[in-house]
C-alpha cells in the first residue's frame, strides 16, 4: 500500500494560490509548499486534506478536482494534490513560518520545494494565466 501525503492547492476568488513556508524539518525549512500532510490509517484522502487544513491553517476547505495523479516523494511516499477553496475562516500560519497568496504571475516569487514545483505549474496550467 502506498504511503500518501495530501496537499491543497487553495485558490481564492481572485485566482491567487496559497503557498505555505515550511518550518521543519531543517532540510526543508524555508521552502514553500502546498499545505497538507500524511493520510492517517483508515482515513481517506479528502478527509485527511480537510483535517490537515484545519490543523495547519485554521480553515475549513471544500475539496475540488485532483491535480494530476500520484507525484513521487522521497521515502516511498506519493503526493496527491487537489484544488480547494476556503469555505470558512482566514488562513493562519499555525505550523508554517509564513503564508503568501500568489497571483499566477507571481508563482516564481518563492522557492518551492522541488517535489511541489511541477504541481505548481500543473495548477497554473489548469487555472490558465488570465
Amino acid at each position: 500500500m502506498k504511503r500518501v501525503v495530501v496537499g491543497a492547492a487553495i485558490v481564492d476568488r481572485e485566482g491567487r494560490l496559497l503557498a505555505a513556508q515550511r518550518a521543519e524539518p531543517p532540510e526543508l525549512a524555508g521552502g514553500w509548499e502546498f499545505p497538507g500532510g500524511k493520510v492517517d490509517p483508515g482515513e481517506d484522502d479528502h478527509a485527511a486534506l480537510v483535517r490537515e487544513c484545519q490543523e495547519e491553517l485554521g480553515v475549513l476547505i471544500e475539496v475540488g478536482e485532483q491535480v494530476g495523479g500520484d507525484w513521487p516523494l522521497s521515502g516511498g511516499y506519493v503526493l496527491r494534490v487537489w484544488l480547494a477553496a476556503i469555505v470558512r475562516g482566514e488562513p493562519e500560519a499555525k505550523e508554517h513560518l509564513d503564508l503568501r497568496w500568489l497571483a499566477m504571475d507571481e508563482l516564481d516569487d518563492v522557492t518551492w520545494l522541488p517535489a511541489d514545483l511541477p504541481i505548481v505549474y500543473a495548477v497554473r496550467d489548469r487555472l490558465g494565466e488570465d
